[in-house]
This record gives structure tokens, sequence and C-alpha cells, in this order.
């Protein structure tokens, strides 16, 4: 069976088809991102509530002429489709396929990458002031959401955009969910007015230019029914001010859009975001304008398929899916459990015996499950909302009132506040605790996601005490220090299961800044390695020296718990008595553990030779799995075991020549 989608090879074609078969495109797009997005997963709810919009918008201008720029960017799927890539679509977040996000790199009708909440905005208004100095005359429409303004670079922008430029079209795209839920009082303002039955606001002049034209360009937009269609579309928007209970100040509607008039921006109001002939419409209008015009439009996310409008947050991103019933698969027994669930269990133990433990999310409480405290211990639970430096800063003022704040976020979202951790916490020397999600790899998501810098940003700062637990028993030991400090603490963990460790029902106290000796040498005569495996990279340092050993080398394996302070006496014992030094973290090796342990020797004038092991000086590209990524940039027990073959061969006596020189 034909389809529309199949006749759409280049967004020039959208504008052939008729009113009818945009419909029918629309249909079509739905049902490929449901059947082909059941295989591998990815993020369907976003991307089915934008449907609409994304032909509307290809309706209406020319890529890559005019320019798209997306809030986030993990809406781009129906773009992607539009764009040249529906036949890679199912390769979409795997190895060597399509990206998960706009990517420069990947088409030029990606104008504008991101993978960060709060971008568009700011990129947008940028652009705009590069067109207007050039003299140009595309357009510019940024796609932001309702979320994206909890984000304060979002305001930021919306701050200058009136006196920057005259030409700016800003699209709302007001679901009410950023991951979970929105909070705060922008995502209350958008619901009294959303749910306000008489507001619905648009200028008169839209009216008239709609009036004005001529039939046959309003049966191009709108379909046959052109003068019913045109009396629909004045009629849903409510040209006429009627008096609102949003009001204080008794000028009707008006003040209910002030959140964007007073910024200079012309607001159009909201109207249905899955109403195709009133986005074109709206749309060809905001063309017209002379001013920065500003479109609210209400959509569903996850509309066209039930699960997913069931559950919002579950299908924000997902792994596969039954297409019938959006199941997903439930984890086999005995599989370990997840960091980021050991992580929230923990905060609920320490909750309830200590009231002064709080936990923090910026709008990622299923991800960094700390919806388990939100459950359970409600009053200790905040969630302020996609707002990173403010949850730092947040964390920091609660501190410095006696609690112990543990900010539960991604790690590559914590370098967003990274001013904030540096001026608000350290300088301070404020108790704030940040377990940081995800650091290492985020395969599927990519370079936008994967938290490989944490150690080298937060490492340069006084006071900060920074830990990585090889286990999920030592991860509740961690957490359990942390609460008992007086100086900052960061801990990181990577994402997906854990490693099976049993985790006991009391944690204990991690002396701060003690390595742990898993293995000493053994005296057997063979060359001496040192292993030093940062976190969950100790299993593979494990592994690694189970092979050396049978092979007749005499290796000491250490898992140093803390990348900083380091614990220098037996850092500094075992660079001594080694031939060869190896480190392995799951983080860049530039400015990460490995460069700490060699400032180490440096100062304390160890010259045995060390190996760094990690992720390459570059952006790690996205791929099916964090297995195939380590394989292909060397994070494997053979690019270990080959290193000590090639420094320190077999049969080598004492030290090796570089130390000696």
């Amino acid at each position: 069976m034909s389809r529309y989608l199949d006749m759409v090879d280049h967004p020039s074609h959208v504008k052939k088809l008729t009113p009818e078969q945009l419909g029918e495109l629309a249909n079509d797009i739905r049902h490929e991102l449901i059947t082909k997005l059941a295989k591998n997963g990815g993020h369907l709810g976003p991307n089915l509530g934008v449907v609409e919009l994304t032909v509307a918008l290809h309706r209406c201008f020319s890529t890559p002429k005019d320019k798209f720029v997306w809030d986030v960017s993990h809406q781009v799927y129906v773009h992607k489709l539009l764009t040249g890539r529906k036949d890679r679509f199912h390769t979409i977040r795997t190895t060597g396929g399509l990206n998960g996000f706009a990517l420069r790199t990947e088409s030029e009708h990606d104008c504008y990458g991101a993978g960060h909440a709060g971008t568009a905005l700011s990129a947008a208004l940028g652009m705009c002031a590069a067109r207007d100095q050039k003299g140009g005359d595309e357009h510019v429409v940024c796609v932001f959401g309702d979320a994206a303004l909890t984000n304060g670079i979002s305001f930021e922008a919306l701050n200058n955009i009136a006196g920057t430029t005259r030409k700016f079209i800003g699209i709302l795209n007001d679901n009410e969910w950023s991951i979970a839920k929105n909070v705060g009082a922008i995502a209350t303002y958008l619901g009294k007015l959303t749910a306000n039955p008489h507001y619905n606001k648009v200028t008169k002049d839209f009216s008239s230019w709609l009036r004005k034209l001529p039939k046959g360009q309003l049966v191009s937009m709108l379909g046959h029914k052109a003068e019913e269609a045109i009396k629909g579309i004045v009629n849903s928007v409510g040209l006429e001010h009627t008096p609102s209970a949003l009001d204080s100040d008794g000028r009707g509607g008006h003040g209910s859009a002030m959140l964007f008039e007073e910024f200079g921006l012309r607001y159009l109001g909201p109207i249905d975001g899955h109403d195709l002939p009133l986005l074109i419409s709206t749309l060809e209008f905001a063309k017209t304008c002379t001013e920065p015009v500003v479109i609210h439009i209400l959509t569903q996310k996850g509309r066209g398929f039930e699960a997913a409008l069931k559950h919002p947050e579950k299908f924000h991103g997902l792994g596969p899916y039954d297409v019938q019933t959006g199941q997903t698969p439930v984890p086999k027994p005995g599989t370990p459990a997840m960091w980021q669930e050991v992580f929230g269990q923990t905060m609920v133990k320490l909750a309830k015996q200590n009231k002064n433990v709080v936990g923090i999310t910026a709008a990622m409480p299923t991800g960094t499950s700390l919806k388990l405290l939100e459950q359970a211990v409600p009053t200790q639970y905040y969630d302020v909302g996609i707002a990173e430096e403010h949850a730092v800063i947040f964390a920091a003022g609660m501190a410095t009132m006696g609690f112990k704040p543990v900010v539960a976020i991604y790690s590559t979202f914590l370098q967003r506040a990274y001013d904030c951790i540096h001026h608000d916490v350290c300088l301070q020397d404020l108790p704030v605790i940040f377990c940081m999600d995800r650091s290492g790899l985020s395969a599927n998501d990519g370079p936008t996601h994967h938290g490989l810098f944490d150690i080298a940003y937060l490492r340069c700062l006084p006071l900060i005490v920074g830990m990585a637990p090889a286990n999920e028993d030592e991860l509740q030991d961690m957490m359990f220090t942390a609460t008992l400090q007086s100086h900052p603490v960061a801990i990181r963990y990577p994402r997906g299961p854990a490693e099976g460790t049993p985790v006991k029902e009391i944690p204990t106290v991690v002396e701060i800044g003690k390595a742990e000796v898993c293995t000493h040498f053994a005296g057997s005569g063979g060359p001496k390695v040192a292993i030093f495996g940062l976190g969950p990279m100790l299993r593979l340092a494990r592994e690694a020296a189970d092979r050396l050993k049978a092979e007749g080398y005499d290796v000491a394996v250490i898992n140093p718990r803390f990348f900083k302070p380091l614990d220098s006496a037996v850092h500094q014992f075992f660079g001594n008595a080694a031939d060869l030094v190896v480190t392995i973290e799951d983080h860049v090796i530039p400015g990460g553990y490995g460069s700490a342990v060699l400032e180490n020797f440096s100062d304390a004038g160890v010259r045995t030779p060390v190996v760094r092991i990690g992720w390459p000086d570059q952006f790690i590209e996205h791929a099916s799995s964090v297995d195939y990524l380590r394989e292909r940039h060397g994070l494997t027990v053979e690019r270990l075991v080959g290193d000590v073959h090639r420094l320190l061969p077999l049969g080598a006596q004492g030290k090796l020549a570089a130390k000696s020189a």
C-alpha cells in the first residue's frame, strides 16, 4: 500500500501535497515512528507530539535556507523523516546510524545541534542577528517547549529578542511535560492560560489577513471548504477579548499574555498544535510580521499511541517495546540492579534515618531514581525543573542551614552549573553532595549526553571530595559517608546494570582519601605491574590481572575509590615497587584520574612509567552499546594486557629503562 511518506524524499515535496494529503502524511509518520522505534527504542512521545507542527513547518518554510532551531532537539525525528533520511530512519540511535538529536554534520537541514534544554532561543536569536547583519531574508524558527521556560538561559534570550531583531518566529510547544510533569510557577501560569475557556488571543490583523487572501490561496492552505475553514479558525482563536478569570488588572484577555508581551513579543494563541490548517495559516501569517512573534501551540505528548498517552514519562525515551501493547521487556531474573536504582533506594534509607538529608532533581526524578524518595519521603524531595544552576545554588542555601542536600544529576547536565559549583558551593565550603548519574557513556544518546569530563572539571576545585564506587555496596557506603562530611562531595557512577554485589543492610563509613588494595604483589619473581581501576573499571583491572598472572606477571590490583584526594601513600608505594603502573578509568584521559596519578608521581619523584587507559581527547560518537564503543576506543582488557606486553615483556629484568633514565 502506497504511503504519502514514501513520496517525500526532500522537504520541498511536502509543498506539493494537498491539505488532505498532508493529513494522511501525518498518519504515515506516526505509523513510522511507532513501528520503527519499537525495535531499538528512542524518544517516541516527544516526536508523536510534533508531527503536525513539523509537517506545517516544512509546508510553510524552505530548509536549508530557512532555519529550524529545536530546543533539546530530541523531537527532530519527524524532521529527519522529511529531510531525506527516512531510508535510514530504522538506524536511529544505533551504531553507525542516525543520531537521536539534530546534528550539523548529519544534514544540511540541521542548522543547530543540541541535547540540553534551554539553548534554542539564544541560538535562534544569534542566527537572526547574523542574518540582519548580512542583509538576508531567511526565516529563523525556534521551537521550544514549555519545560525550556524553567531554564534561566531561555529568559536571558527572551530579554534580548525585541531589542535585537524585528524578524523572529518562536513556537512554544506546550505539552505540560519535560520528561516528568513540569513544575513551578511557569507551568502553573501556562496551565491556567490554556485551561481558561474564554481566553484565546490573536491579533485582529491576523483575521484581516486571512480574509483578504485570494480564495485560491485559501484553498491551497486550508482545503476545499475554505470559507468554512476560515470561519472555524477565526472562531477557534476568539478574536474578541473576553474578560478572563486570570486577569487581576481587569483588562481582559490581554493580561494573560503579559509574560511574552512584556518582553516585546507579539503573542498568538494558544492554538491546537494538531490542527494542520490552523498551524499552516498561523505560520504563514507569522512570516509577514515585522516584529518578533511567539506562537503558543498545545500538543499531546505521545499522540496517536495509547500507551504513550497513558505513560508520557516512560515513553519520553525508552528502549524496545511491543507495538501492540507498549510493554517493555522485563529484566531477566538475576540481572543486577541499575546503578540509579541503588542510588534511589539508598536515598530513601538515608533520608529516613536523617531528616536533614534531602534530594534535589532538575526535572529528572525517574532517570535518577529520585522518584523513589518522592514516593517514600516526599517532604525531603525537591524538583526544581530544568534549572541546573538553580538546583546547585538552592542546595547551597539549604546547606548553610544545616541540611545535607543531595543533588542527583546526570554528569553531562552538571556541566551547566559549573560556576555555581565553584562560586556557591566550593568557595563557601558547603556540604552539598553531587550524585552524578551517567558518568561514563550514554551510548544511544551520544556526545551530548556522555559524562566523560566530570573528573577533570571537578578535581581542580579546592575542598571538593571526589569518589567513584566500584560496586553498588560501595556506592551506598560512599553516599552515607558523604552525609557525614563538612565539605562538598561528588560521587560518580555510570548508567546501566551495576556489578551484582549485595548491598548490606547498614552502610559503613569509607575513610576519606583511602584506597583499597585488592591484590598485593605475590613476590613471584615476574615483572611487577600495578593496575589501578577507578570505579566500575576495577572489574576490567581484575580480569586483566588474572590473565597477566597466568602468563607469569606479578600483579597488584588497587581500587583507588577517590579521584580527589588521592591516597598518596598507596599510589607512591606501588609506583615505587612496580615496574609498570596502569590506570584505567571511564573518563577522558586529559585531566582525568590517570593525569592526577602522574601529577602525584611527579611531585613525589616517582619515575615508574604510567600507562593511562581512558577515552581519547575527542567527542565520542553514539552507538548501540557501551561495549562496542569501549572496543572501538580501547577501553578493554585486551588493550590493557597488550600495553603491558609491549612495554614490559616477560623476561624483562628490574625496572624499565624509562624509569632509570
